[in-house]
């Protein structure tokens, strides 16, 4: 290794940083006793590219790398993080990069680094090792499970659904809340149900213990209430010296309860994020854990803000630093470029939301011929539902798009079926798995597939216990076909991935006796052998796959198309981390952003506020924010009359209006001058006078 004084390592790869980026890049290195650190990263400042210098930085000067943890919040965020940090550390220690950065295997999701943990310590916590993960989809079934077993399902009133049921109680675990403050605040509908709530969150946890199943939230609230106990506490934060987070503003409590157990006294600790790019209350998240991050030791923790954009212009980041700069509490940035001023973001007054979706095809056309493509520009939106009037008037003009938010690869029903298969085979107390495979074979329903589940659960060899079942009268010749799979697949004889191939052969007739299009969906199972290749075990692609699913190209709205030029339509959520040239904002009116139902407390109006500075500082070169004056009501078109004036969003009040150039759409045409007149040619007042006379 380079020492910390060598000519090499001071003038080489931290060369291209900025000063800001460089002390971040390098701090505490070489100092045992360094304060934590709070790296305050702002929109478009390069806040990948220096977390990757500081571990980089961190191995070349000597830091074990199988000692340091490295939390993102996608898998494939640490796999590029991983391959950014060999790319520096190659231009100090050339080839030996490789070895170095393949031994940073600590890095991943939170909910993977979670599962990983908890396996190793299985048995002290009363886990069985072989526990398998469940979905979303699969933790919502299994709640509809219970829920009906408790009879929830036939009250006289309307009891929430599995869906709804599944929310509230991740969000009590994740916001670490009782139920009664969570359905107050965030499901008032529910208040009354909070007592048989309660009864149902208990059996559901019941039952999955008795599946040996976790769910995605128990990846969290195990490891949290793992480091509960000091030794295994100790011993797990003693494993690692540093320990690292990305995107620290989109953490739950649970997660910052997490991190401070693993470093109580901060020592090796830096957390990367900004403020004002949090918008992810809706799954738990909480700004609080980053604005209170430095009071959390003592003495408080570094902040070092990088302020330096390398995106938009200057006119674009004076407008979002003077919306962001009314938030109530923040960390002062105020973000700034070496890039020209260029032109000013545009507040466009269009009629209507018809008039709001021809403005924009017109805009992104012209854009077109002047010669950006169409993938260079972007559409956002506060909700989903709000591009309904656009995508019709993109199809009118063929405008080729993509839009961001569709269903996920693993969504699939046949994607779904063949995981179910995999899941029972490793855990085959997994009822929920076990009650999708065994309704796939013909004569088998919900009665009959309870009955056998009820059968093997209890058993101490489920899977012995399924062979010795009575056969289901309807089943035939499908049941020893099942039950040899099962056994082939359990035995372990064919080296992995082999076997995920046994079960897409076993699974091909019921694909092609469920579905039509079963051509297209045998791809996709192909797709998931080659998935599955990169993964060394059974286990671990389970796991992971269910942590990170990876999308497909079914995630997009429509049909796909043939075009290699595409617009993108997308959330605002889905949008953060990306960038184009020229960013579309739909709706930016009160009761879109803010959204109606974010105009409660004082914390929901200040994320609306962020998410409006998210979608701002998207933009690199042109910013257009559209602002609708009526909207019809009730699905109506414009040929109805029903319909609501719109103020414009609250986030630009008129004192802001200077940032903006102050446009109208379309242009009222010049009309003919009318000569002057001798005198009103009806006197209505004196008619309206005579009436009563």
């Amino acid at each position: 290794m380079l020492a910390l004084d060598s000519p090499l390592l001071a003038t080489s790869y931290l060369d291209n940083l900025n000063p800001a980026q460089r002390r971040a890049a390098t701090y505490g290195v070489g100092v045992p006793a360094a304060l934590p650190l709070l790296v305050i990263a702002g929109a478009g400042s390069g806040k990948t590219n220096t977390l990757a210098h500081r571990v980089a930085h961190l191995i070349v000067t000597g830091a074990d790398p199988r000692r340091i943890l490295l939390m993102t919040f996608s898998r494939r965020a640490a796999t590029e993080m991983i391959r950014r940090v060999e790319r520096i550390a190659r231009k100090v220690i050339g080839e030996g990069a490789a070895v170095l950065t393949d031994a940073l295997t600590w890095a991943g999701t939170f909910h993977g680094l979670g599962a990983r943990l908890l396996r190793e310590n299985a048995e002290q916590l009363g886990l069985a090792p072989s526990f398998t993960i469940h979905d979303r989809e699969d933790s919502a079934d299994l709640m509809n499970l219970v829920r009906h077993e408790l009879g929830f399902s036939k009250t006289e009133a309307r009891f929430p659904t599995k869906g709804t049921c599944l929310s509230i109680y991740s969000r009590c675990v994740n916001a670490e809340t009782e139920i009664d403050r969570v359905l107050a605040r965030s499901y008032p509908w529910c208040v009354n149900w909070a007592a048989e709530l309660k009864s149902l969150f208990a059996a559901y946890v019941e039952a999955k213990q008795r599946q040996s199943v976790l769910d995605y939230d128990d990846l969290l609230l195990y490891w949290a209430q793992m480091m509960t106990d000091p030794d295994l506490a100790s011993d797990i934060g003693e494993r690692f010296d540093h320990v690292m987070v990305d995107e620290y503003q989109d953490t739950n409590r649970l997660q910052a309860s997490i991190l401070l157990a693993l470093k109580p006294d901060g020592q090796g600790l830096t957390v990367v994020g900004d403020d004002a790019q949090s918008i992810y209350a809706f799954r738990a998240a909480t700004v609080r854990n980053i604005l209170d991050f430095p009071a959390a030791f003592s003495p408080p923790a570094e902040v070092i803000t990088l302020d330096q954009n390398y995106r938009s212009s200057q006119a674009i980041l004076s407008a979002a630093n003077a919306v962001i700069d009314l938030a109530a509490e923040r960390f002062t940035k105020n973000l700034w470029t070496e890039r020209a001023a260029g032109s000013a973001p545009q507040l466009v007054n269009v009629r209507d939301e018809a008039d709001q979706a021809r403005f924009i095809a017109e805009r992104v056309l012209e854009n077109r011929e002047a010669g950006a493509t169409l993938k260079e520009q972007a559409v956002l939106f506060r909700a989903s539902h709000h591009s309904g009037p656009l995508e019709i008037e993109l199809t009118r003009r063929n405008i080729p798009f993509v839009k961001f938010g569709g269903l996920k690869f693993l969504d699939a029903a046949h994607v779904k079926d063949m995981l179910a298969l995999l899941r029972f085979v490793e855990n085959p107390r997994d009822r929920v798995a076990g009650f999708r495979l065994m309704q796939l074979l013909p004569g088998v329903g919900p009665t009959t597939a309870q009955r056998v589940l009820d059968q093997i659960e209890l058993a101490s060899e489920p899977l012995a216990a399924l062979g010795a079942a009575e056969p289901p009268q309807r089943a035939g010749a499908d049941w020893p076909d099942f039950l040899a799979t099962i056994a082939a697949l359990a035995s372990g004889h064919a080296a992995w991935p082999a076997d995920l191939e046994r079960a897409r052969l076993w699974y091909a007739p019921h694909l092609e006796r469920k579905h039509e299009d079963a051509a297209s969906r045998q791809a996709d199972l192909i797709q998931l052998e080659q998935i599955a290749a990169g993964y060394p075990s059974r286990e671990r692609f389970l796991t992971e796959l269910t942590l990170d699913p990876p999308n497909a190209t079914s995630d997009r709205a429509g049909p796909p198309h043939l075009d290699e030029d595409y617009l993108i339509l997308s959330t605002i959520h889905s949008a953060k981390g990306q960038e184009w040239s020229s960013v579309f904002v739909m709706n930016v009116v009160d009761g879109c952003i803010p959204v109606d139902l974010g105009v409660g407390a004082p914390d929901e109006i200040e994320e609306e506020r962020r998410l409006l500075y998210v979608a701002m500082t998207r933009a690199k070169d042109h910013l257009d924010l559209i602002v609708p004056q009526r909207f019809f009501t009730h699905g109506q078109s414009s040929t109805g009359d029903r319909h609501v004036y719109a103020a414009r969003s609250r986030f630009i009040p008129t004192k802001l209006l200077g940032r903006f150039e102050q446009t109208a759409w379309p242009r009222a045409a010049a009309q003919p001058a009318r000569p002057p007149s001798a005198g009103p040619r009806i006197d209505l007042q004196a008619r309206m006078r005579g009436m009563w006379r």
